[in-house]
């Protein structure tokens, strides 16, 4: 069975020889035309005047388009129709497209755009959350609140009490293949668009208003991204719909991909974060009740923000059980670039901070922080070694008056794994013996200080948004037996297609080189949702083996009929088919149902069971099952630069039965990496006119082969998911990128070494803010 085998990418060998096909590498027709927009310079104000006709006259234009040139809708907003093409006379950051440019090559329409001269009656803009508070600039009507149980007066009986403030940074996406699209228009007014997109579906609904037409006229293929992230959830919308518009205009292909620096300054990054909290405890840093205020700084559109926001609520939990709990969200409108889904989609944020709590009340206690996280676990009842936390935690009781197993949102954890997970992963690794070697060098050594911190993840699995949780598919079987299939999912270098390959070759026992996957089509598999909230293997996995089932069926019952048998006598393993003890090979079986005129090809289709969500009450279920895993990380810091490296990183990660150990183990690697780089290096810097300074590889940094830990042990837990998911198996996309929250809280624990203080350490966690940290712990008394 191809299912669990450690197999490579099935593109590796065209990435690393060059030869994968994106979007920029299409051969186009001659006469192509190539698109640029024309930028905001102001981050606030009406447009006033506009001159374009030094555009206009530029070598090699060929059209220019503004707002008042488009056919109809003039928005590529993925929610509430705030997001206009291109301004309609107001704009709301810098960067934001005003006028299109259509040239005879890339060079000249970059070149073009710059010619342009608009006039504004400029605004002051609302850049920050402190100023957004200030000015009531919100996306909803005041903040979202969810609650359980009385949390003022959990804090007012607790034994010990704290308060803090964590600021979050947001992240760029950073995908290697930037931003792109081509429109083909075809007879009749068709239209065929590539698009570098997690959301093929999106792009043709948007192309589809913004052409007039019905979404049957549109036809979206997408081969392959060269990462995602989630920055291609919406963004793609722009330059997909700027391509057809274009191009239904001049009757020519059109193509558009952003230089990095526009990408950059342009699209949407990772939601920035403002968390306050108070939280009570006692002596045993068991919490009794813990209140969050979230702040995030969404941007001028709303985009996706309101359920990145959600899940950033949904999350702030994480392992831990709160007994009464209250989070009060504001989603805050700003003259910035719309922030929009990135890995984990809001979720890291919410994790992040009940982690600095977890933090924090070590610190007030004198405690190991893993102690205080294992006695605020929830508890495992329903997990083999249910109660096992005593090495570090201390009593783990399931006898308390409220159980144990209840999110604040009011979902039952039946599935908790991190107990075990934990104990193994701090034994496997020497964490003991490492927290006394920290100690002892920390006391012998005035300069580098080190720092030990071990954090778990709790993710859930499943779009917030429930309609979202489908998928499908289409299977043809061939004459040859050779099997062609296609499903809702893109890929963006995650491995999808090999395990959703894996998944039809083990369903016709035959072996990875009969499949082949093609390009994700909306003209083939209609309606599909986004490849994202981890969802890719879970929803396409089960099409795939829905459609490969149908099929299976049929030739079963062909073969039963002929040979006077049952068709559960009929069995297909190692690329044969058995019927009884008669064995022929699957390209036999296949051939002798297409000559009884059998259908070999059937579509399939998955809807994700058991989840309610109500959002306005924050109550329900809105997760299928959970992701778990933990992390240790050892890091070194000079007190005199706040310089930091990591020392070694263990990982121990559920990825239920694995699909693909070889796979799962490089997006866990991948994801360690790349939200280590979002808590400690990637810092967004705008100034007090609303640019981007940050807006290229010179000025924005993020990690390299050079900034991974040089001792980087990674395992998976191999335990079949409880939940029926393909082959058991479990999601492995974003929980991953939180195992990175164990480098901060790992720095945070070396500059607790520099003095009584609590750090208080920011993210990123910049070598600046380090040191800034370290001073702060020395003058706390």
């Amino acid at each position: 069975m191809s299912v669990g085998k450690p197999l490579p990418h099935d593109s590796a060998p065209l990435h690393v020889t060059g030869q994968a096909r994106y979007v920029d590498d299409i051969p186009v027709p001659a006469g192509t035309l190539h698109l640029c927009f024309g930028l905001s310079t102001v981050a606030r104000g009406r447009i006033t005047a506009m001159d374009l006709s030094a555009v206009r006259a530029a070598p090699g234009v060929v059209a220019v388009l503004t707002a008042d040139d488009l056919p109809f809708a003039n928005d590529v907003s993925p929610s509430v129709h705030d997001e206009p093409l291109l301004s309609d006379g107001t704009v709301h950051y810098v960067g934001q497209p005003v006028f299109l440019v259509v040239a005879d090559s890339h060079l000249h329409a970059r070149r073009a755009a710059r010619l342009g001269r608009i006039d504004y009656a400029e605004e002051t803009p609302v850049l920050t959350i402190e100023a957004a508070l200030e000015a009531d600039s919100h996306f909803e009507d005041g903040p979202v609140t969810w609650a359980r149980g009385d949390v003022e007066a959990a804090l007012a009986s607790a034994p010990r009490t704290i308060e803090g403030r964590i600021e979050i940074g947001g992240q760029e996406h950073f995908y290697l293949e930037g931003q792109a699209a081509l429109a083909l228009p075809g007879e009749d007014g068709d239209m065929v668009v590539h698009s570098s997109t997690q959301h093929p579906t999106e792009i043709q609904h948007k192309v589809a208003d913004a052409l007039g037409v019905p979404m049957h006229m549109v036809r979206v293929e997408t081969r392959r991204m060269g990462g995602g992230f989630g920055g291609k959830e919406s963004q793609g919308n722009a330059l997909a719909v700027a391509c057809a518009v274009a191009a239904r205009a001049t009757g020519r292909a059109c193509k558009m991909r952003y230089d990095r620096d526009d990408d950059m300054v342009i699209t949407g990054k990772r939601h920035e974060f403002r968390i306050d909290y108070r939280a009570g405890f006692n002596d045993q840093g068991r919490l009794t009740g813990v209140a969050f205020q979230h702040f995030t700084r969404a941007g001028w559109a709303q985009d996706l923000t309101l359920p990145v926001a959600d899940r950033a609520m949904l999350h702030s939990d994480n392992a831990y059980f709160l007994p009464a709990a209250r989070i009060e969200s504001h989603r805050l409108r700003t003259n910035t670039q719309s922030a929009t889904a990135f890995r984990g989609f809001g979720g890291p944020q919410g994790m992040v901070g009940i982690e600095r709590v977890m933090d924090h009340i070590a610190h007030v206690l004198g405690r190991d922080p893993l102690q205080v996280r294992q006695a605020n676990y929830y508890d495992a009842a329903q997990s083999k070694g249910a109660g096992t936390g005593q090495r570090y935690g201390g009593p783990h009781s399931p006898a308390v008056a409220q159980a144990r197993t209840t999110t604040p949102y009011g979902m039952e954890v039946t599935d908790f794994l991190l107990h075990e997970m934990t104990e193994a992963l701090a034994e496997r690794s020497d964490y003991a013996a490492r927290r006394l070697a920290v100690r002892d060098w920390n006391a012998a050594n005035p300069i580098l200080k080190r720092g030990l911190a071990l954090t778990p993840v709790k993710f859930g699995i499943s779009f917030t948004l429930t309609h979202l949780n489908q998928a499908g598919a289409l299977v043809h079987v061939y004459q040859d037996g050779s099997i062609h299939l296609n499903h809702g999912g893109t890929e963006m270098g995650q491995g999808l297609n090999q395990k959703v390959a894996q998944v039809a070759a083990s369903a016709f026992g035959v072996g990875l080189q009969d499949v082949r996957i093609t390009a994700t089509d909306t003209g083939k598999v209609p309606n599909t949702s986004a490849t994202a909230a981890s969802s890719g293997s879970d929803l396409n996995g089960m099409a795939v083996q829905d459609a490969c089932e149908k099929i299976k069926a049929r030739i079963a019952g062909h073969l039963a009929e002929t040979h006077q048998t049952t068709p559960g006598a009929v069995r297909f393993s190692d690329g044969q088919v058995h019927v009884g003890d008669h064995v022929m090979g699957f390209a036999d079986a296949v051939q002798s149902a297409y000559s009884a005129r059998i259908s070999l090809s059937a579509t399939g289709f998955y809807k994700t069971p058991d989840i309610t969500w109500d959002r306005a009450r924050g109550q329900g279920r809105p997760f299928f099952y959970f992701a778990q895993g933990a992390a240790i990380t050892e890091v070194a810091v000079d007190t005199l630069t706040g310089e930091n490296r990591i020392l070694r990183v263990d990982i121990l990660h559920d990825a239920g039965a694995s699909l693909n150990p070889a796979i799962d183990i490089g997006q866990i690697e991948g994801g360690y990496v790349q939200g280590t780089g979002w808590l400690t290096m990637e810092e967004l810097v705008w100034d007090d006119a609303g640019r981007l300074r940050t807006h290229a590889p010179s000025t924005y940094k993020i990690p390299a082969t050079s900034d991974t830990p040089p001792v980087f042990n990674v395992d998976l837990w191999d335990q079949p998911n409880p939940a029926a998911t393909i082959y058991r198996s479990k999601a492995v996309g974003e929980p991953p990128l939180m195992l990175g929250i164990s480098t901060l809280m790992a720095l945070s624990d070396a500059v607790a070494a520099c003095g009584p203080g609590y750090p208080a350490l920011d993210a990123p966690a910049t070598p600046e803010r380090v040191l800034a940290a370290i001073a702060r712990v020395r003058d706390e008394p």
